[in-house]
């Protein structure tokens, strides 16, 4: 077996001398000064690259180390590439590394210019030519390659020219990135006339119409009628299966040709010869296409008679082993073969792991990467099956070769890990989820999917903060997580010498431990697994234990517990309730009296953490030596949490340096602190844990510092969760933050639902109002209307709509009619918004999903919305409604906006009728316990004719009453695919499913009202295909949007213009809403964004003026680190759309973006392009502004020490003329934008969260920020565009804080429902008063009655205080607190009686807390 093992390390091209050096990419650096480590490996690398050059084994795989001595500075520079990126590109290896110039000695000369998306091809190309060069008497080839990337570079691109314009033979392949297929039409189409032969395989159709052979020439087909016109009519429609086609075009050649004149049937068997010739890939393939096409179509040589074999043909699926003597087609073959081995044995009941591989890669000698992996595999005892595929269809193997071969049907395999990269169907162009979901759903086994480095070079991954090229995470993790694959671990770099793959030692480590984990969950005794449920606590505090978004955690954990005993797990002693799982978690059984602490699970000597955790050390540069300050009581490291038999409930600490105000100004976050890795240290090598179950949205690993896509050993979040399986229950209206957890920390991302929502209703004087006004109507015009007026105006006052609404302070009867009908109709509007709104009530529980009739709120909102696309458009029901009064519901909704009294009321006739059609077509599908109960022999009578459907019934003898039925069958056809999705859910399956190592279905994350395919939940989310946004649906909603905002800012400025718009860009926003606020940046500047030939959106046309109608808008775009880690190709987009607008030529009073360019590139020294960059984020690795940390954990002096904050760390600027640089700080340009803002803006497109439901909304709100910075000190205006509703509106700011407030904080309704969720229910009241607190720091816009109402709601009403404090003591007294200090930072006016029983009332919880009687 050591025999095998160095036989195979030999073919994996791994230098012995590196052996030593084998795990140093797992060692983290010391961010100050120069690592031994590292200069010791860069002398390693340098000699293993002279001895072996085809094969890197090891490299530090971290951020770069800082040289600060003057010496031995050159060995890191040599390996490092020169530093970041050469002009901020993504790869910087000089193609002249590439070419080939022979000596000629007479001989004719054939210059090759070849382009291609990989570099496989590189070496056996460039071995086929010096064979050539070496041998061939008569012809010798100049040969120089492009990756597709490099053209990017401006003297790349030139160089490419020139060579192209004196090349005899043309090469492209693969060329499936538009903006780069322009670059090559650009090149090659002048000069095509003059080069001998162009190949081109599979590419965009622009590029593939370069084909050029004799007669031969795609450029004509699709003419006339025949079968490769067929086929290129075909491709045009569906490009994704291009190189699928094309093998069977080459299988079906005779049938092609016969269609063909005779004097064009051999330049077209040439060049379906010269496709298999490629396809075939080896270094004899290669050299008999360059000399079968020379010799037939370079005038020099033509007719020439060269030794050429016809192609080498390759299977299109089968089997591939780097010891096997062949490549098999039979399964059974290939286990007669294996099982028979001399070089190795296997245990009978060894895992067995499916690899998936490309088959490129095999046929040009350019597998070092695959033989590695197969190499450490069976190093652990684990037999493998890697199969391959010709084209990029990769179930076809899957599904003949991981079955049973004895016909069984049974899965052969324990887990698939594909090391493409690619989708599992479907290649550069797009994918085929659908098939493949039915593949791996079929099969049921963990699918990973790894991915080898392709448009970076080793050295440049490992120096990039930003870690895989943007294009690859596009193409090679974001479309793989559509098939449900996870863990997308870089296994494989790029030698910059030789363009070959070779493994990464300590990445092939990390990936065949954890695949063999998800193996071992398929076969380990149930009773024998150990599962560790990780819970948050953020706020560090003892009442938020179990933070969670809308999740009652503990109820949920209790009902999972449940759950597992039932089916065998040991869970020990478990808990008779969710209360005492709670206090078992929460209260140190061997303290005194009611500690602050948790409950001790394990307490870890120092010796002991630094002994198991092996970055220990590296973490005292920011935290000093262990054990710290944290999670620990002096001596020890502290593990709080409870463990129940095989299960550990345990609590994840936060990041630490939340309370302290200096380390929240550090642009970059610091590392995890001691108690943190404590913690996975216990779970790993302790504890012994066989999965992780991180419960609910969201904690703070994936978070932690590292690459933002495609992590190194030195990553924190990948050290973290080292080789321990990670399910993650994630809120299904999230797939933003779902996705870095996926992606950070190697999490299969688990699906809840929130709440079901409710409409959020009136109460108190609002249900009074609305009263008095349905008595107005009815009285209006006579002698009692003025009374019930004047009484309307006073109860608005009384209920603080004075804000919202202009009051009178006359007498009403002073009023005109229509005066007091415009009141009115103001007044009643806001009702309406306030009682319409819909908001989840109390908290999700795990498994429990809602019952038909709990769903209505949700279908209503369902129903409102037109839904165009698909097989089967429907329209939305108000639209419906509208239309049957022969009025357009669009004029309807602006009326209503604007408070004319007659569309407020028809809206809400409207409105009403929606909601009893729903409810009436509900209870018809329902039985008594208010679940789905189809009853066949309504159904059999709806279909004779002999009754109407509920909803008909409904509106007979109503104004509505000739509503389209048509379409209100076909809308209620879809509304019932809803009812039934709503009500379904696996959330349990599938984390007890995942547990057994079996596959997890993935679907979509976002809103369920936008998108109902997110239902059932149950789901391993994922986002969507990133360079699909904004859709042209999107575009078209974000261009009213802006019109409304631009316009109610000019209407309220004298009707000014805005200059400059400061916004925020959210990850989750632009999934829900398919790029929405993304296309609202690009409209502001006057750009509108287009699709490639392939439908990705990376054009962009500059809207002329006389078409906009109006200036171009400045803006400074605030990108959440969320959104910069998933969307790196839109903020390239947005950037290179503001710079357009920037040098559009244009006059300054027209064109705002151009006018301040110009200022602040005089005012700071730089181009005008470089002045224009307004696209700005964290720094790499690092999220949020810190302003939330602050505000939280109450550890801020003042609002300059906020601004302070932002401004240190939302300061990056994205350049697309440098994208391979990340964010670059600068602050100059950030603070001169600042400067010209006018207004600041942000988007609500869920009802689920809104601006109190989160901290993030105020943490990115730079309103008074923005007030510091102008120099005449103006307060910017604020608004927010809600699109939560059809009926999408702009307000203010401070009008969408009243307005949360009314429906959430001060709604008995809601804080009644969170009430009956008891401890976590109080927590997440106390959260919404601590958010209210954070808008009133960022803007200013929170009003006093706000605090008021909310101190009489939870304060001066003893009954509910005492409720709190009995519930939840720790989050009570926060929330007193939140109130002193909302105070006492002169947000909250309130007099000295209040203040002084807040002051008692927290004393008393204190005690409480602390035991004290």
């Amino acid at each position: 077996m050591a025999g095998a093992s160095q036989t195979m390390a030999a073919r994996a091209g791994a230098p012995t001398q590196l052996a030593a050096a084998r795990r140093a990419g797992g060692r983290r650096v010391s961010s100050v000064g120069m690592s031994n480590t590292l200069r010791t490996l860069a002398k390693q690398i340098k000699l293993a690259n002279r001895n072996a050059r085809e094969v890197t084994t090891m490299v530090a795989t971290g951020p770069r180390t800082k040289v600060t001595s003057a010496d031995e500075p050159d060995e890191i520079d040599d390996l490092m590439g020169g530093g970041m990126m050469m002009g901020g590109g993504y790869t910087t290896v000089d193609p002249e590394s590439r070419r080939i110039k022979p000596e000629a000695n007479g001989r004719v000369v054939v210059k090759v210019v070849y382009t291609v998306l990989e570099s496989q091809y590189q070496s056996s190309l460039s071995a086929a030519v010096n064979n050539i060069n070496a041998t061939n008497k008569d012809v010798c080839y100049e040969v120089v390659g492009y990756l597709l990337e490099e053209l990017r570079d401006a003297k790349n691109f030139e160089n490419f020219k020139a060579d192209v314009a004196d090349a005899n033979i043309f090469i492209g392949s693969l060329i499936f990135i538009e903006e780069l297929a322009d670059k090559i039409v650009e090149a090659v189409t002048p000069v095509r006339d003059s080069i001998d032969a162009c190949l081109i395989f599979p590419s965009m159709p622009a590029v593939m119409k370069l084909n050029k052979l004799g007669t031969f020439s795609m450029s004509q087909l699709g003419q006339g009628k025949s079968v490769i016109g067929d086929f290129m009519r075909q491709q045009r429609k569906n490009n994704d299966g291009f190189e699928e086609s094309l093998l069977k075009l080459v299988r079906t050649l005779p049938k092609v040709l016969k269609y063909l004149p005779s004097d064009k049937a051999q330049d077209a068997r040439n060049f379906v010869n010269s496709l298999q010739y490629w396809l075939g890939g080896n270094a004899e393939n290669l050299e008999n296409l360059l000399l079968s096409t020379t010799s037939a179509y370079v005038p020099a040589l033509k007719g020439k008679e060269f030794s050429v074999k016809e192609p080498e043909v390759f299977p299109d699926v089968g089997i591939w082993h780097p010891a096997a003597p062949r490549m098999y087609e039979d399964l059974k073959e290939f286990l007669n073969w294996y099982d028979t081995r001399k070089d190795m044995t296997f245990a009978k009941d060894a895992p067995i792991i499916g690899l998936v591989l490309q088959r490129s890669h095999l046929v040009t000698g350019d597998e070092a990467h695959y033989a590695g992996m197969v190499s450490n595999l069976e190093s652990r005892g684990a037999k493998v099956v890697p199969v391959f595929a010709g084209g990029l269809d990769f179930s076809a193997p899957v599904k003949k070769f991981f079955y049973d071969p004895l016909g069984s049907g049974r899965t052969f395999v324990d887990t698939v890990v594909s090391l493409t990269g690619f989708a599992l169907v479907g290649g550069p162009a797009r994918q085929d989820a659908p098939k493949a979901v039915e593949a791996l759903t079929d099969l049921n086994v963990p699918y990973l999917c790894s991915l080898p480095l392709v448009f970076q070079t080793t050295e440049e991954w490992v120096d990039s903060e930003l870690g895989v090229h943007p294009v690859q995470v596009a193409l090679q993790v974001a479309l793989p997580e559509l098939d449900g694959a996870i863990e997308p671990i870089v296994f494989a770099g790029r030698d910059s010498n030789t363009g070959k793959s070779h493994s990464l030692p300590d990445r092939i480590d990390v990936l065949a431990d954890r695949a063999l984990r998800w193996a071992n969950l398929r076969v380990k005794k149930v009773a024998e697994k150990k599962v560790a449920i990780t819970v948050f606590s953020f706020p560090p505090d003892k009442g938020n234990v179990g933070t969670a978004a809308y999740l009652n955690v503990f109820g949920s954990i209790f009902r999972v517990l449940k759950e597992m005993k039932s089916k065998g797990y040991d869970v020990g002693e478990m808990p008779e309730n969710e209360e005492a799982l709670i206090q078992s978690v929460i209260t140190d059984g061997n303290a005194q009296f009611n500690s602050a602490d948790l409950n001790v699970e394990y307490k870890m000597s120092v010796s002991e953490y630094q002994q198991l955790c092996p970055y220990a050390e590296d973490l005292e540069e920011n935290w000093g030596k262990p054990p710290g300050n944290l999670n620990t009581n002096g001596v020890e490291l502290l593990v709080f949490g409870k463990r129940f038999g095989n299960v550990f409930i345990g609590v994840q600490p936060t990041f630490g340096y939340e309370g302290d105000p200096m380390r929240l100004l550090f642009s970059k976050s610091a590392s995890p602190h001691h108690g943190f890795a404590a913690y996975y240290t216990y779970l790993e090598h302790i504890f012994g844990a066989d999965a992780v179950l991180h419960f609910g949205t969201h904690g703070s690993l994936e978070f932690m510092p590292g690459k933002q896509v495609g992590m190194a050993g030195t990553c924190y979040p990948d050290a973290l969760i080292s080789t321990i399986p990670n399910m993650y229950y994630y809120a299904a209206n999230n797939p933003s933050e779902a996705t870095i957890a996926k992606r950070r920390s190697y999490a299969n991302t688990i699906s809840y639902l929130t709440p079901p929502a409710e409409n959020a209703g009136l109460y108190k004087g609002l249900k009074e109002l609305r009263e008095l006004i349905s008595s107005y109507q009815q009285l209006k015009g006579t002698s009692r209307s003025v009374a019930v007026m004047n009484t309307i105006i006073e109860t608005a006052r009384q209920c603080n709509l004075d804000r919202d609404v202009k009051l009178p302070d006359c007498d009403a009867k002073e009023l005109e009619e229509d005066a007091c009908n415009d009141i009115v109709g103001k007044v009643y509007q806001k009702l309406m918004e306030i009682e319409s709104r819909l908001l989840p009530c109390g908290l999700h529980v795990i498994g429990t999903p809602p019952s038909a009739e709990e769903a209505i709120a949700t279908l209503v909102n369902i129903a409102e919305i037109d839904r165009p696309e698909g097989d089967a458009p429907v329209k939305g029901l108000p639209g419906l409604l509208a239309t049957s009064l022969g009025m357009n519901i669009e004029r309807i909704y602006a009326g209503n906006n604007a408070g004319k009294l007659e569309d407020v009321m028809l809206l809400q006739e409207i409105t009403d009728a929606s909601r009893q059609c729903v409810k009436a077509y509900v209870m018809g599908q329902t039985g008594p316990d208010g679940r789905i109960k189809r009853n066949a022999m309504n159904n059999f009578a709806l279909n004779l004719g002999l009754t109407v459907e509920p909803y008909v019934k409904v509106l007979q003898n109503t104004k509505f009453s000739s509503t389209d039925r048509g379409e209100m069958k076909k809308l209620f056809a879809f509304l019932d695919f809803c009812l039934e999705q709503v009500v379904k859910e696996n959330e349990v399956g599938a984390f007890m499913e995942a547990l057994e190592g079996k596959y997890t279905i993935p679907g979509p994350g976002g809103d369920p009202i936008r998108n109902p395919k997110v239902l059932p939940t149950g789901k391993n989310i994922h986002a969507l295909d990133p360079q699909s946004i904004p859709t042209t649906a999107a575009c078209k909603s974000a261009s009213v949007i802006v019109e409304r905002l631009i316009e109610r800012q000019r209407v309220e400025n004298g009707g000014n213009y805005p200059e400059t718009i400061a916004l925020v860009l959210w990850g989750t926003d632009n999934i829900k809403t398919y790029g929405e606020s993304l296309a609202q940046v690009m409209y502001m500047v006057g750009v509108q964004p287009l699709p490639d030939a392939l439908g990705r959106v990376n054009k962009l046309r500059l809207i002329p003026l006389e078409e906009l109608g109006r200036p171009r808008i400045d803006v400074v775009v605030n990108c959440s680190g969320v959104f910069r880690d998933l969307f790196v190709n839109q903020m390239n987009l947005l950037d290179r759309a503001v710079k357009m607008a920037a040098e559009a030529d244009e006059p300054a009073e027209m064109n705002f973006v151009r006018k301040h360019a110009q200022e602040q590139a005089e005012e700071l020294g730089v181009s005008v392009r470089q002045a224009a960059s307004r696209i700005f984020s964290n720094a790499s690795g690092s999220y949020s502004s810190n302003v939330n940390l602050a505000v939280e954990n109450s550890s801020w002096s003042d609002e300059q020490q906020l601004q302070e904050m932002y401004l240190t760390r939302k300061s990056f600027c994205f350049d697309s003329d440098r994208p391979g640089a990340g964010g670059e700080a600068r602050r100059d340009v950030f603070e001169a934008a600042m400067k010209t803002v006018d207004m600041t803006f942000q988007n609500l497109d869920s009802s689920e969260i809104s601006l109190t439901d989160v901290s993030h909304y105020f943490d990115s709100d730079p309103t008074k920020l923005v007030q510091g910075l102008r120099t005449d000190g103006k307060m910017p205006t604020s608004y927010i565009a809600d699109t939560t509703t059809a009926n999408g509106q702009v307000r203010s700011l401070s009008e969408t804080v009243r307005l949360d407030a009314r429906t959430k904080l001060l709604n008995p309704k809601w804080y009644e429902g969170m009430m009956g969720s008891g401890y976590e229910g109080v927590r997440e009241i106390q959260k919404r008063l601590t958010n209210t607190m954070g808008w009133s720091a960022t803007s200013g816009t929170v009003d006093n009655w706000v605090y008021d109402e909310a101190n009489a709601t939870f304060i001066e009403d003893p009954e509910m205080a005492q409720r709190m404090m009995d519930a939840n003591p720790s989050s009570f007294r926060k929330l007193v607190a939140t109130f002193l200090e909302a105070n006492g930072r002169g947000y909250w006016e309130a007099d000295d009686d209040k203040i002084e029983k807040l002051r008692q009332l927290y004393t008393d919880i204190e005690d409480k807390i602390e035991g004290v009687e």
